[in-house]
């Protein structure tokens, strides 16, 4: 945002030595991310920006807050280009995870908020989010991840251009469907056109694509892609000219393999980037974010000043506001970070807009307490569907036998087609002697339609869970017990939103997600401990893999290999193929 003609005016004078600075770092080494060295010098900032970088300290008055910087390293603010700010935490609790870690900016996905609160909900949302000592901006979504009855008209380009039009809101986020961008899809490219047209960036969504495939998803309009798994693909992004984010995430932790391409093949950094991907809490509390991702890159060869780069100006460069953060240059945004190495990563000092907020790793600075409400954040529940009805939830079939196709899980999210012979008990498929088979449910919170399958891979002893935490946040409800499948969503629905295990009757784990079915209102450190008691419950239960919460987000996409569990059914997703369609629950009064 520009400054007014007398912030504009102070600016120069303090930049003159004429009018003393409000804040003066005195006497660090400076990581100057524009000319790629390390330097002596001090930092002069007035109005919130940076006024003065070089040696001389006639800045100081004395009204002028100096920290001393002797023995420091002074670098600008972590910038977090890709990031889903609803992984459990919210965007006013992940800042006091991640702003005493160095991250000052985040670049955030708009998905959830925006399908739950709508166009004008988003944008008081965001308004409000100005109060944080830290910087959001955002990227508006073009589709969901998993194609609903009404989506066209929720993420019509008249709806969503508006947003496209802020200041605040600095491109279009991921589009996960890649092949329908490969194949021209004139909806996709209309809303492409009308972003670039006004300056903003289109980010792509890749994973799985060839090269060949690659070529005319780049042609339809991409800038930039996070899906990159191997150097390999991390240099055939590049010669397409893409900006390429390199991912350490709870879900993948590939930053090893794609730093490869620089250290072993010697590409240049200069359109490479780093991100986190929205992880766990719990891995977010113990590897840290961008933080964790510069160490990374220096254990494996990258010189430090080039990683400071990819999480600086790079990112600020293709998002088109490098002259206003990203690194420590004149009229610059003054967030600052005072570092004591160049291996840790991890700030003794953090300043934002020229404030202090945080020190040796503590949040100094309040955080608001929004009134997520009046945004129309909390989910909707139809109270004439009967969530504790039990006959909901398993599969529909005829006879006494019926061959089924089975969503098996080989990692934590991509699955296979298996087929199972289960048998059917008054018209619905009973689980009795299947060992390592889940009923699997997707039931719109509205009571439109139910979706139906058997899971497999995931929890063999699982016997109840419902969580509006997945790419629809509509209710997916999973297990073995049908019984115990409506009671943990019965208890799903009473709590707003959220996960519910239940185990021999009884509720074993709960947490409460009533901001959009997806997050919490807790603080950041409650959130991880919740993390953590559910990944104990559910490994308890069998949970073969390591990251349950893209299990539980990812299970309902409609992106990623090779079955899926959507609002339109058991979906084949190469073959676009709907293998079980969903259908019209029927709807018992409630007494």
């Amino acid at each position: 945002m520009q400054a007014s003609l007398e912030e504009h005016a102070k600016l120069i004078e303090t930049a003159r030595g004429e009018r003393p600075a409000e804040l003066f770092v005195r006497g660090g080494t400076i990581a100057n991310v524009y000319s790629g060295e390390l330097h002596p010098g001090n930092v002069a900032v007035t109005g919130g920006l940076v006024a003065y970088v070089g040696k001389g300290e006639g800045a100081v008055g004395p009204e002028t807050r100096v920290i001393e910087a002797d023995g420091m390293v002074v670098a600008p603010g972590y910038v977090e280009a890709h990031f889903h700010p609803w992984v459990l935490y919210n965007p006013v609790s992940i800042v006091e995870g991640v702003l005493p870690l160095g991250t000052t900016t985040i670049f955030a996905d708009n998905l959830f908020f925006y399908m739950q609160m709508g166009p004008d909900g988003f944008r008081t949302m965001i308004e409000d989010l100005k109060q944080l000592p830290l910087s959001y901006l955002w990227m508006a979504r073009l589709t969901s991840q998993a194609q609903f009855p009404g989506e066209d008209e929720m993420f019509a380009l008249e709806k969503v251009e508006p947003l496209l039009r802020r200041d605040d809101v600095v491109g279009t986020a991921e589009v996960t469907r890649w092949p329908a961008l490969a194949a021209g899809d004139p909806n996709l490219i209309a809303s492409i056109r009308a972003a670039k047209s006004l300056g903003k960036i289109v980010d792509g969504h890749t994973g799985g694509a060839s090269e060949a495939r690659l070529q005319p998803v780049v042609a339809a309009g991409i800038d930039a892609d996070h899906e990159a798994i191997t150097k390999g693909e991390v240099v055939s992004r590049l010669r397409l000219g893409v900006w390429t984010m390199l991912r350490n995430s709870s879900l993948r932790p590939d930053l090893p393999e794609l730093l490869r391409a620089v250290t072993e093949d010697g590409v240049s950094t200069q359109r490479l980037m780093m991100t986190t991907d929205g992880p766990s809490p719990e891995f977010l509390a113990e590897h840290g974010l961008v933080d964790g991702m510069l160490r990374v890159a220096v254990e494996s060869g990258i010189p430090p000043i080039q990683a400071l780069q990819m999480v600086t100006i790079n990112p600020a460069t293709l998002f088109r506001i490098d002259g206003e953060v990203g690194g420590i240059g004149i009229g610059r945004r003054a967030d600052l970070l005072l570092l004591p190495d160049l291996t840790t990563f991890r700030p003794e000092t953090v300043i934002t807009q020229g404030r202090v907020v945080a020190e040796n790793g503590e949040l100094t600075a309040p955080l608001p307490r929004l009134d997520w409400s009046r945004y129309g954040s909390r989910p909707r529940f139809d109270r004439g569907l009967d969530l504790a009805d039990p006959t909901l939830y398993p599969l529909r079939a005829s006879g006494d036998e019926s061959e089924m196709p089975v969503l098996h899980l080989k990692t934590a999210v991509i699955s296979e087609r298996r087929d199972a012979r289960v048998r059917v008990k008054d018209g619905r498929v009973a689980l009795d002697g299947q060992q390592g088979l889940l009923h699997a449910a997707l039931v719109d919170r509205e009571g439109a339609w139910i979706s139906r399958a058997l899971v497999s891979g995931l929890a063999g002893a699982l016997q109840g869970l419902a969580s509006t935490y997945n790419t629809t946040s509509q209710t997916l409800v999973l297990g073995r017990n049908p019984n115990a499948m409506a009671r943990a969503a019965r208890r799903v629905e009473e709590l707003g939103g959220g996960i519910a295990i239940v185990r021999d009757g009884e509720v074993r784990y709960e947490l409460a997600l009533p901001i959009t079915g997806m997050m919490s209102e807790r603080s950041f450190t409650e959130v991880v401990e919740w993390n953590r008691r559910l990944t104990r419950a559910v490994t308890e239960a069998g949970y073969e893999h390591h990251d349950v919460l893209y299990t539980l987000l990812f299970l309902t996409c409609d992106f990623l290999p090779s079955l899926r569990l959507t609002p339109l059914g058991l979906l084949e997703v190469k073959s676009s193929r709907v293998l079980i369609p969903a259908d019209k629950p029927a709807r018992p009064h409630r007494i």
